[in-house]
């Protein structure tokens, strides 16, 4: 008995051949987790409040003998799951969060579970569950080495992951395996937006806007001034921002001039260099508008994350992996479901899903998006891999996605990703020499740069950040 379970990674390394494919390991455990991802997008819970999501994902890598911290780097859903010991380190990220007012049926029409709830329109619950199917699979697959899975809170905006980095979590972690729900399947060397979000408060003077508007200083005045502002702005940077914003609360009713106001910004840019300089002009313009309105500015930061830092020796090992699982079949009725709900896209449907998902090159450049795996990247190995579990044509952040991730065409893309990460996990623990060129890859690409969260260094997790009540 001690020779079977102190030899049989050694086993591993020299004859796999006695052992099932890791992708086997993935297939007999797909149900099982598929059910998981299905209850989590029925939860549908947002940033710091996925309660019920984070434990159903803990209690899956608890049952596979995981040993799981819980409520880390003061987030009461962040959990970190290991098993094994010694090196190499790997680890997996899991996400869980579900986006506001996207909540919908898994039908091709636009469907509400409950008007105005959540949703997983990014697909999330996917995400999560794949990454707990991919570490189950290599479990029982079995390694030499540490596997770790990060349970990550609040990527839609939340900054959840930079906190956990602050927290010291990620240290000692050789390379992170990262993956995420598409409209197709492709290993990713792009980069990505870099973004700071903020809510602006306006605090000024109550009054009777029919008989006393003279005597209130309108913080709402102080919102529309700020929003003006950033419109004009929009000429004077570069092309290639983003600055998107909603104004989260207006006041309480019309005849009262309002003492309080918000309004909830998100700017990126593809270099957070670059985006410093666009974040201070964007403070100048709330003060300058509180200023004109005689009302008081007062900044919340919400989260600030980086630009993802590309690996190409471990997106190169995601590609041939990926190759080698080959497309996604789909049968008839999720082909139709696909012609379906790209009517409602107003395109022609002869884009829909055919018999297998087409598996495309390696993609460069910049993708328009944000996430807080980038500062991930600046801190650990990391390679980020897309999978198809939408509709050719379809967006995240949509009903359509949501519709996708809570069916079946979703749950195969799903299954995709935990096969594909498993492997890639597998190859490195056999081979722990494919680490050396990845560990290059990373050096080369930070060379001479320091990361350094735009976080305030005394910010705590912003736990009710999807809340925009009065003060």
């Amino acid at each position: 008995m001690w020779f079977h379970k102190r030899m049989r990674p050694l086993f591993l390394l020299f004859v796999p051949f006695l052992y099932a494919e890791v992708g086997v390991r993935v297939d007999a455990y797909a149900e099982r987790l598929g059910a998981v991802s299905r209850q989590i997008w029925e939860l549908a819970e947002v940033g710091y409040k996925e309660t019920r999501s984070s434990e159903l994902l803990q209690s899956e890598l608890t049952k596979a003998e995981f040993r799981v911290q819980a409520g880390v780097a003061g987030i009461p859903t962040a959990f970190v799951a290991t098993y094994g010991s010694g090196k190499p380190v790997l680890g997996l990220m899991a996400e869980y969060d579900a986006l506001p007012g996207l909540s919908q049926k898994d039908v091709p029409k636009r469907e509400a579970m409950l008007a105005g709830a959540p949703g997983h329109g990014c697909g999330h619950n996917l995400l999560g569950a794949a990454s707990v199917l991919a570490a189950i699979a290599l479990k029982e697959e079995g390694f030499a080495g540490t596997l770790k899975v990060f349970g990550t809170p609040a990527e839609e905006g939340g900054a959840g992951k930079v906190f956990m980095i602050r927290a010291g979590l990620f240290q000692g972690v050789d390379a992170m395996l990262a993956w995420h729900p598409a409209d197709s399947s492709a290993g990713s060397n792009e980069s990505s937006m870099a973004n700071i979000s903020a809510k602006f408060r306006f605090h000024g003077t109550a009054a009777a806007a029919a008989g006393a508007a003279d005597r209130g200083r309108s913080a709402l005045d102080a919102v529309l001034l700020f929003g003006h502002a950033i419109e004009l702005m929009r000429e004077h940077v570069p092309p290639d921002a983003r600055m998107h914003y909603i104004v989260s609360n207006g006041g309480s009713a019309p005849n009262v001039v309002p003492d309080f106001a918000e309004l909830y910004i998100t700017a990126r840019h593809s270099s957070m260099a670059s985006l410093d300089d666009i974040w201070k002009r964007i403070l100048k313009a709330a003060e300058g508008s509180a200023m004109a309105t005689e009302t008081r500015s007062e900044p919340q930061l919400v989260g600030a994350v980086y630009n993802f830092l590309p690996n190409d020796a471990l997106t190169g090992m995601y590609d041939r992996n990926l190759r080698k699982f080959g497309g996604i079949r789909y049968d008839g009725a999720e082909q139709e479901f696909a012609v379906e709900l790209r009517r409602t896209l107003f395109t022609e449907p002869g884009l829909a899903l055919g018999s297998e998902a087409e598996i495309q090159k390696i993609r460069e450049g910049v993708f328009q998006a944000s996430t807080d795996a980038a500062d991930v990247s600046w801190t650990v190995p990391t390679a980020q891999l897309s999978v198809a579990t939408y509709v050719p044509g379809i967006t995240g952040h949509s009903w359509q996605s949501t519709a996708c991730a809570g069916m079946s065409i979703g749950r195969k893309g799903m299954v995709l990703a935990a096969k594909v990460l498993a492997q890639t996990a597998m190859d490195i623990y056999r081979d722990p020499k494919l680490l050396g060129p990845i560990r290059a890859q990373f050096d080369k690409r930070r060379a001479g740069f320091t990361y350094q969260s735009r976080l305030p260094a005394d910010a705590q997790p912003p736990l009710n950040y999807r809340d925009s009540k009065l003060p």
